[in-house]
């Protein structure tokens, strides 16, 4: 019975030391078994992609940009939205002070843009866009009937390509006492062909008592200079 009972004490210690030790994986190993893990797609099929990244990357950006100019800015916030307002209403003051913007070529393109027609059909187009109230067309059509009709009457060189302002310079030449009216009819033109400037009633009646006028005015042959006409 002694016997019986010290084999029964002596059993834990005669265990083996290494039962109770836990199973220890290299490191090395674990790491590559962790990130071959995380790399399964199931992990990233919620992530942002590069775009929405990118774009969260900028948002930041333009928050702390936003965030620094608020604290240096008196008022914080407050101040920015006010220079922000007073901005804003001083593009507005110079808007409307200044009425549309103009876009002013560098040159004046070409008075005609297909084959000249007669001056007689140019002057028709004219009035009928007139009585449609279409004054932009009224004038360009006005503006190429009086050229064409010196060109008829050979008191200009025919030119398809000449701008509006080289026809008025060359008909002056021969028209002298006309020249400044030719000139202002030139500017009509080219602010309503070329510089976003609306026509108007006022404008065409002025080109049509000079289309009028010129069909009766007689050539200066003594300012008109020689020149070849080809």
């Amino acid at each position: 019975m002694t016997t019986g009972g010290n084999g029964a004490a002596l059993g834990p210690l005669l265990a083996r030391p290494d039962d109770d030790i836990p199973v220890r994986t290299p490191r090395l190993p674990a790491r590559e078994a962790a990130e071959r893990e995380l790399s399964d797609p199931r992990y990233h099929q919620h992530d942002p992609n590069p775009i929405q990244r990118a774009l969260d990357w900028l948002w930041q950006r333009v928050n702390e940009l936003f965030n620094a100019a608020a604290d240096a800015t008196p008022g914080g916030w407050t101040g920015i939205l006010v220079i922000a307002a007073f901005v804003l209403l001083l593009l507005v003051a110079l808007r409307l002070r200044l009425g549309a913007v103009r876009r002013t070529p560098t040159t004046s393109g070409a008075l005609f843009s297909d084959a000249p027609r007669t001056a007689a059909a140019h002057r028709a187009a004219a009035d009928r866009h007139a009585a449609e109230g279409l004054w932009n067309q009224a004038i360009q059509d006005r503006m190429r009937a009086l050229v064409l009709a010196l060109e008829e009457r050979t008191l200009l060189t025919p030119g398809p390509g000449r701008t509006a302002d080289e026809a008025a310079t060359e008909a002056g030449w021969a028209l002298p006492s006309y020249a400044d009216r030719l000139h202002t009819a030139a500017r009509t033109f080219d602010d309503v062909t070329y510089g976003g400037r609306p026509g108007t009633e006022p404008a065409y009646a002025l080109l049509t008592s000079l289309d009028t006028d010129l069909q009766h005015a007689k050539p200066d042959l003594a300012t008109t200079p020689t020149r070849s006409r080809g």
